[in-house]
């Protein structure tokens, strides 16, 4: 059993050895084959050599053979200069120029979503620096009990209540990652037991989960809305987002429980002595600081901004989220410092989010995501399927697709914008293209098969508290359960509310 063992890790990192090492290779081979092509009919020079740039993307991002902030760097050099030697699609006598090229690779950093992004990154490093998230796992874990399947639960509510406040999926999961593995050790657990494995398992997927049903949880929902507000001029509220988005989210939460309980059931049914082992951290983290008071003020504030924006007031919650960030770095009353706080940021992650929008945009301003989505319609056959089929076409391929990508973020810069073409495209009467691509939104949130579909997946996986076949078996159910629950409420829920 080792041997076979040793012999699929050898065989998989083999696989992830070739990828990185020939990815970008491939990657460019492709891309010079698109480029070199005869081009379409209806389709530009610029809209071609934009399909080519998706297809180098796509590829560098599945095959991870460089770096997300390094991807991004190419990207907008190949934009810079590939499009700056393409006619002007408005004006295709002229070429359109390094310069104006470079402004479009350069436009995903203009947009409003980026400065909610990096709004987020801030306060997700605010609350590792004053340890109010650890506070509220810690706090909410001491009232949960003993027994394995409460602490399986209070795992799952911990995910939903920090996805409130921690706008970074990542950041949440190694908040708790770290509380988990403590619990585990004390209580003198074996690391690869299915208690330990089932609870890293939760942490992990309940947080995709939630990534669904609030849209400040991750940044791949920022990406959606901002194309959302570009194409269709149609802004989408944190309310309205969570009103559609939480019976989704608190299904998928209780089935994350059972399902994870059934496929891996732990092999005790209480730990002795944990209650006093959590109730012993809290007490170690000692009474709550001013710090973390005032964090905690701010964060309840921003909330209630959030959920109640054009409705109380007509602030957007990136404007909100900015003026937070502002608060918090003031001398005097803030909580840190810029120095403090800008080695705690993943810039790579916001490079990339800008690079997203970028690549988006250009997509459709060269006119290469209508081009695309036409193919894909006619590919299909989507032209005049009832709406429920064709979100039933457009989730499973989204799913699929979803097992090439690393990041959910890419996943959205990459397919959103063909998306909303997509939809635009159909004859069918009555689709709401708006609801329609914030539900295929949430289908990009379910990086639920494997470790690589997404950065809080891989954190739990470095625990070594699971093997790789654990979270692929209890992630295909969860998947089924999650792609069945999008065709039920797109059968009634979500059209009783007016979203399909």
């Amino acid at each position: 059993m080792a041997m076979v063992r040793k012999t699929l890790d050898s065989g998989q990192a083999c696989s992830e050895s070739l990828g990185k090492r020939y990815g970008l290779v491939l990657a460019l081979a492709v891309l010079a084959v698109i480029v070199a092509l005869p081009v379409p009919d209806g389709l530009p020079v610029a809209g071609q050599r934009m399909l080519g740039i998706l297809m180098f993307s796509v590829i560098v991002w599945m095959t991870d053979t460089i770096s997300y902030p390094v991807s991004a760097a190419v990207i907008m050099v190949l934009m810079a200069f590939l499009l700056g030697l393409s006619p002007d699609p408005a004006n295709p006598q002229n070429l359109l120029g390094t310069s104006k090229a470079l402004t479009i690779a350069l436009s995903g950093f203009s947009n409003t979503a980026l400065a909610l992004v990096g709004g987020a990154l801030f306060l997700a490093a605010a609350m590792t620096k004053t340890g109010l998230d650890r506070r509220i796992a810690l706090v909410v874990m001491s009232k949960i009990g003993t027994k394995t399947n409460r602490l399986l639960a209070g795992v799952i509510l911990v995910g939903l209540i920090l996805s409130f406040f921690v706008p970074s999926t990542t950041a949440r999961v190694s908040c708790m990652v770290p509380i988990v593995m403590g619990i585990i050790m004390a209580f003198g657990v074996e690391r690869k037991s299915r208690f330990a494995g089932i609870m890293m398992i939760a942490v992990a997927q309940a947080d995709s989960i939630w990534n669904v049903g609030i849209k400040t949880a991750a940044a791949q929902n920022m990406i959606a809305m901002g194309f959302i507000e570009k194409q269709l001029g149609k802004y989408i509220t944190w309310m309205e987002w969570f009103v559609a988005a939480l019976p989704f989210a608190v299904i998928m939460s209780v089935a994350l429980y059972y399902v994870l309980l059934k496929i891996m059931p732990p092999e005790m049914d209480e730990i002795a002595g944990g209650k006093a082992v959590v109730e012993k951290a809290l007490q170690d983290l000692g009474t709550m600081t001013v710090s973390e008071k005032k964090l905690m003020a701010i964060s309840v504030i921003l909330l209630l901004f959030w959920s109640t924006e054009k409705i109380l007031h007509p602030f957007d919650t990136s404007s909100t989220t900015i003026a937070a960030i502002a608060f918090m770095l003031l001398p005097n009353v803030g909580i840190m410092t810029w120095r403090e706080a800008q080695s705690q940021i993943p810039w790579g992650t916001l490079i990339l989010f800008g690079i997203g929008i970028s690549l988006g945009s250009a997509l459709l301003s060269t006119q290469a995501a209508a081009w695309l989505a036409k193919f894909i319609v006619v590919w299909f056959g989507l032209q005049t399927m009832p709406a429920l089929t064709i979100l039933a076409v457009l989730a499973a391929f989204l799913i699929i697709i979803h097992l090439g990508f690393a990041s959910a973020t890419a996943l959205a810069a990459a397919m959103i914008p063909i998306i909303i073409s997509v939809l635009q495209s159909v004859t069918t009467p009555g689709i709401n293209v708006v609801g329609m691509t914030m539900v295929l939104q949430y289908v990009v949130s379910f990086g639920f098969i494997l470790p690589v579909n997404a950065p809080q997946n891989m954190v739990a996986y470095g625990t070594d508290t699971f093997e790789v076949k654990d979270f692929i078996k209890t992630g295909i159910p969860l998947t089924v359960i999650a792609y069945l629950l999008v065709l039920l409420m797109g059968a009634t829920y979500w059209q009783w509310i007016g979203v399909l």
